[in-house]
């Protein structure tokens, strides 16, 4: 089960060129991976009470066209390996029908106090592993 989040170009997100900074794809993964969540049913602060943080431990774009000031895009968010200890996702941004960047992301739960990596609460694994479920019975339907 994917997630699409509707985007639009802000010129602060531009540089001199008027073309999109890198950077910025990095910055709306981390939007499709909250809005990801979100949708499954987790909130992040809900996470950060139970002090489970996440960070971010692999994170990758392959751009292929450039966008630009105040385009309409699109960010499709797709779960690949979702566990009690990390996730993976895949990203695709798009204009139109126009891939622009393919990404990759890996977060592992770790323990606020410890920095230690943790294995999540039932009360999230559950919700992960159910939408992991449903993304691979998707795949398979394809």
């Amino acid at each position: 089960m994917s997630v699409k989040t509707p985007l639009h170009v802000r010129f602060y997100e531009t540089d001199l060129m008027g073309v999109v900074h890198h950077s910025n794809y990095i910055r709306w993964f981390e939007i499709g991976r909250v809005d990801f969540l979100r949708s499954i049913g987790i909130e992040l602060q809900d996470l950060m009470n139970d002090k489970i943080l996440f960070p971010i431990t692999e994170v990758r774009a392959k751009y292929t066209n450039p966008s630009h000031f105040d385009e309409n895009l699109e960010l499709e968010t797709i779960p690949v390996h979702l566990t009690k200890v990390k996730m993976e996702f895949e990203y695709v941004v798009r204009n139109g029908e126009k891939i622009l960047v393919r990404g990759f992301s890996q977060n592992v739960f770790t323990d606020m106090a410890t920095g230690r990596i943790t294995r999540l609460p039932e009360k999230y694994s559950k919700i992960l592993e159910k939408a992991m479920a449903e993304e691979l019975a998707k795949m398979s339907e394809e």
